[in-house]
């Protein structure tokens, strides 16, 4: 492949990578503590869109917080796994192997 034709595939790749990372913004991961007493929604990028809260745990401070910590720590790793899997696919789908580029996207 010549170099002006590696540099057009890397422009679209970029593009798609774009555009991607745009439609991620819609998708939505939810996660929810083993009780059901608190729920979280993400976006695949990672940003928080709701969080709910079971009156019941609004009488502990300590609790609440634990349970915000470790249901927002299982909300973003499974977003980071979606995110990191749909950005793999867009960069490897078309791209030729060249050396040493296989992190640019990430």
């Amino acid at each position: 492949m010549d170099l002006m034709g590696m540099m057009g595939k890397l422009k679209e790749t970029q593009q798609k990578i774009e555009d991607t990372k745009k439609r991620l913004d819609t998708v939505l991961i939810d996660e929810q503590s083993a009780d059901g007493l608190l729920k979280v929604t993400l976006t695949a990028n990672r940003k928080v869109k709701t969080i709910s809260i079971d009156d019941s745990l609004l009488e502990d401070k300590e609790q609440l917080e634990d349970y915000l910590v470790v249901t927002l720590n299982k909300a973003i790793e499974r977003a980071t796994s979606v995110n990191e899997q749909e950005l793999d696919a867009v960069a490897k789908m078309d791209m030729p192997m060249i050396p040493g580029m296989d992190n640019l996207f990430k």
